[in-house]
């Protein structure tokens, strides 16, 4: 593959992440869900992911929130061992109904320090498109906008800022100073 080049696999990749997240749309507010997955696709891409780390991206949250269309064996099946690796590992919840919020959060910040650099880039790309999404409808609904989440303000704050500590340390660079910038800001509105 020359580079800047996907494949078919990237295609089907496509196809398969909007018809699983077809009919869901963001958290409380009627944006379809593919907006996101796309989001966090492209910040993979601009940070020069490889096709599998796009793929991954695209597909990050099939098992968390669809689990019930689509197992992991299937995505490695389709996509091979590293995608559903690094889909594994961005995945918090397995199970229905998901456990306890702080719970869950409390893992994934244990777990990251474990995680390949290959999950890492699509972990960071997903966190920075939802957190930036969070500041964009805070600053068009203000405090309306925490009504959408399963925690209170002051433990998103804590958990963005766990991730930004770790992502500073274990891949810093440009798009984990981007992400402390954003969490700063979270901070402030909090």
């Amino acid at each position: 593959m020359k580079e800047g080049q996907y494949t078919e696999r990237l295609d089907e990749a496509l196809v398969l992440a909007h018809r699983l997240h077809r009919a869901q749309t963001r958290k409380a507010k009627p944006v379809p869900y593919i907006g996101h997955l796309l989001g966090v696709a492209s910040i993979v891409i601009t940070e020069g992911g490889d096709e599998d780390q796009v793929i991954a991206a695209l597909l990050h949250d099939a098992i968390e929130d669809q689990g019930d269309k689509i197992a992991l064996a299937d995505i490695e099946a389709r996509f091979g061992p590293r995608v559903a690796t690094i889909v594994a590992a961005c995945t918090d919840a397995w199970e229905k109904p998901k456990p306890p919020w702080r719970a869950r959060k409390e893992a994934y910040l244990a777990a990251l320090p474990s995680k390949p650099e290959a999950v890492r880039l699509v972990a960071l790309a997903d966190k920075i498109h939802n957190l930036e999404e969070i500041l964009e409808d805070h600053a068009r609904v203000g405090a309306a906008v925490w009504t959408r989440f399963n925690a209170p303000p002051a433990e998103l704050a804590w958990y963005y800022r766990g991730l930004a500590d770790a992502f500073l340390t274990l891949r810093p660079g440009p798009l984990a100073d981007r992400f402390a910038v954003g969490v700063a800001r979270l901070e402030a509105v909090v």
